[in-house]
């Protein structure tokens, strides 16, 4: 996997995957940023939150679950003193379909947590408490 991440000017900059796919990274106004993109923290959250996301769908269609959509809402938590770390991170899902078993939407969850995804296991093996639960909403 590579990436490369282009200065535009002051606290802006383009992140560029590998795969060709860009991002706008900008930093505060008070750090001489223009609030023109995520921050960099921001963007790593919404990674965990994606990686995990991907995970729960993956699971819940092999497992031929009618699921419809799936929002992963993400707290964090970060120290006070630099490096301002993440200390804690949690996952909330919102697992729609119509007659979803939410035993199999709670183990997708739990396979996500512990085994497929890479950006929060490698998170919390570092340190940060990472933490899951979900919601499931029936679609009429």
């Amino acid at each position: 996997m590579q990436a490369r991440i282009k200065w535009v000017e002051n606290m802006t900059f383009v992140a560029e995957s590998g795969s060709g796919h860009a991002v706008v990274l900008d930093g505060p106004p008070e750090l001489g940023g223009h609030n023109l993109g995520a921050r960099p923290m921001e963007l790593l959250l919404m990674g965990v939150g994606a990686c995990s996301s991907i995970d729960v769908v993956m699971i819940l269609k092999k497992g031929r679950q009618p699921v419809v959509d799936c929002v992963c809402e993400l707290k964090a938590e970060r120290a006070l003193v630099e490096p301002k770390v993440f200390t804690a991170i949690h996952l909330h899902f919102v697992v729609t379909g119509k007659g979803l078993n939410p035993v199999q939407v709670e183990r997708a969850v739990q396979l996500s947590a512990e085994k497929y995804c890479s950006a929060s296991i490698m998170l919390g093996k570092g340190g940060v408490a990472i933490t899951h639960d979900f919601e499931i909403h029936e679609t009429p």
